[in-house]
């Protein structure tokens, strides 16, 4: 296969909790590139790191204030150029965050475009009349809480934020803000990264009409958000144009690649990375939140997969179980199992076994669990403003833990922005290095077994009609196939399996032709037997 990124796994890098080489207690670029082995010998392809550009961080980098320069936090474009020697050498694609549906408030383009309705930017951000009574001009709120509208008194103009006030949306019908930016990843591509993480990619264009969002009948939560059907807000078709113009950019280049990430949930998420991923012009790959939520069943999983296999046959995915949005996967499942070790390994083995690509977020090679804060601890927007109802991203932003007896668990010498503790430096990488049984020697086992299986990395998929909570498909490629079942429960299982033979470092046990599963038990099985309950 000569497009690496098709059966890629990539690790993803949260900057400012990886690893502190300069002693301020946020991690670094040098910090990072110190670290490069471990993620190597893990047996990925490439990294991914969350934003590093320069940020007055109001929203921890996602809002960046110069595209084409490195925030002093994490160093310079010297330490970046030095990280990204380095993990080609040990064989790792580098793959950056590119946050280009909005900029800084503090960004030159938007203090320029703020000040008038005529300077030369006055149309590089999404500017509206306010109505007769003063009120923004539509009912789109922000992801965050409140209005999505910021009134500006020298324009006399709202200005679009989807996310903070501090987050202005940058105008993508007015064609030289797409210039500008496809100018300033064209910098990044020069540079030498194989790829870009495009962040919220179905937020880049809104509704030019400004037509109200209408109501969501199945609305429920803390957050009102959730409360409206995002139709003009967002997912607007024309989106498409400038993803062409992205794919013409890269396709420059060789062996480059983009995913993007898809703002929703549902079935809408899933025709969207459809139409994002759809032919050879569009994006190379897309990712959505329906495999970070709470949902834990055969059939969801099930029901994702084959939703984008009907709705683009042609287009690829990349799917996660955890990020920095998110709370971490062996925590919000934890209801599902007995032993939180089993579900993480259980969980990589399935992540795994998917067609398409995979993302793995720092720390969940180590089984990590989501940390509880108190609010004097936190750093996330909503989380502050909506504690307690909203616990924010902290909880799974804590820093990558590498020896549970140093200090901040080798993270850093001093103190770190977030607080390690006990429970997540118990899991530090020197412990599990110490053991043959660790979730980390089995997220080595498991992606060493998928490397070495063509048909876990390219074959066909289909699967099995098996109840739950018993999740079954099959890989077919290259006249090789695999079987793949997970016992998704903490019960154990028992599956009849005719010619049943197993491979690979699975949780399981082959008594004659009876596959015995336990709690969160799986197994992989050389060719097609039958499989019956």
């Amino acid at each position: 296969m000569t497009e690496w990124w098709r059966d890629a796994v990539i690790y993803q890098i949260y900057p400012r909790s990886f690893q502190d080489d300069n002693g301020d207690g946020i991690g670094d670029l040098r910090g990072i590139t110190r670290r490069l082995d471990h993620v190597a010998a893990l047996g990925v392809d490439a990294i991914w790191l969350s934003p590093i550009f320069t940020s007055p961080m109001k929203d921890m980098g996602y809002d960046v204030s110069d595209y084409t320069d490195i925030d002093p936090l994490f160093g310079t474009l010297a330490d970046f150029d030095a990280m990204v020697a380095r993990a080609h050498d040990l064989g790792l694609k580098v793959i950056i965050d590119q946050v280009i549906s909005h900029t800084s408030d503090k960004h030159p383009w938007f203090e320029e475009s703020r000040q008038s309705r005529s300077n030369p930017k006055a149309d590089w951000y999404v500017w509206a009349d306010p109505n007769p009574d003063g009120t923004p001009p539509t009912n789109w709120p922000s992801v965050f809480g409140g209005p999505a509208w910021e009134w500006e008194p020298r324009r006399r103009q709202y200005y679009l934020h989807n996310f903070l006030i501090q987050q202005p949306d940058l105008n993508f019908h007015h064609r030289p803000v797409q210039d500008a930016l496809l100018d300033t990843m064209r910098f990044w591509l020069d540079r030498g990264v194989d790829g870009f993480r495009l962040d919220t990619v179905n937020y880049y264009f809104h509704d030019d009409k400004l037509r109200d969002n209408p109501p969501n009948p199945d609305a429920d939560g803390p957050e009102t958000y959730g409360y409206q059907q995002h139709i003009h807000s967002k997912n607007r078709p024309e989106n498409i144009g400038f993803l062409k113009r992205l794919r013409t950019l890269t396709d420059e280049y060789d062996a480059r690649m983009m995913v993007g990430e898809v703002g929703d949930g549902g079935d809408t998420a899933i025709r969207i990375m459809a139409e994002y991923t759809e032919g050879s012009d569009r994006l190379h790959m897309c990712y959505s939140f329906e495999m970070l939520g709470p949902a834990f069943t055969a059939r969801h999983f099930r029901h994702v997969i084959e939703g984008v296999q009907k709705g683009a046959p042609d287009g690829h995915s990349c799917w996660s179980f955890s990020n920095h949005d998110v709370p971490r996967h062996v925590t919000r499942w934890g209801d599902h199992t007995l032993n939180r070790d089993d579900l993480a390994k259980q969980a990589a083995a399935m992540l795994l076994s998917f067609p398409g690509s995979v993302c793995l977020y720092q720390g969940e090679e180590l089984g990590q669990t989501e940390t509880e804060l108190v609010y004097a601890e936190l750093t996330d927007p909503p989380a502050l403003r909506f504690w307690p109802e909203v616990k924010g991203r902290d909880g799974c932003r804590t820093p990558m833990v590498w020896d549970a007896d140093a200090p901040n668990a080798g993270f850093s010498s001093a103190k770190p922005w977030l607080p390690v503790k006990e429970p997540q430096a118990a899991r530090a990488v020197a412990t599990q290095e110490a053991g043959n049984d660790s979730v980390l020697s089995g997220y080595r086992a498991t992606l060493a077994h998928r490397k070495a299986t063509p048909a876990l990395r390219w074959g066909a998929t289909r699967f099995l009609d098996l109840p739950e909570p018993l999740l079954a498909f099959r890989r077919d490629h290259d006249g090789q196939t695999v079987t793949c079942i997970f016992n998704l429960s903490k019960t154990p299982a028992v599956v009849k399996a005719a010619g049943c033979t197993l491979i690979g470092p699975g949780h399981a046990s082959l008594s004659g032709d009876v596959l015995n599963l336990p709690a969160n038990g799986f197994a992989w099985l050389d060719g097609a037997p039958d499989l019956t309950v």
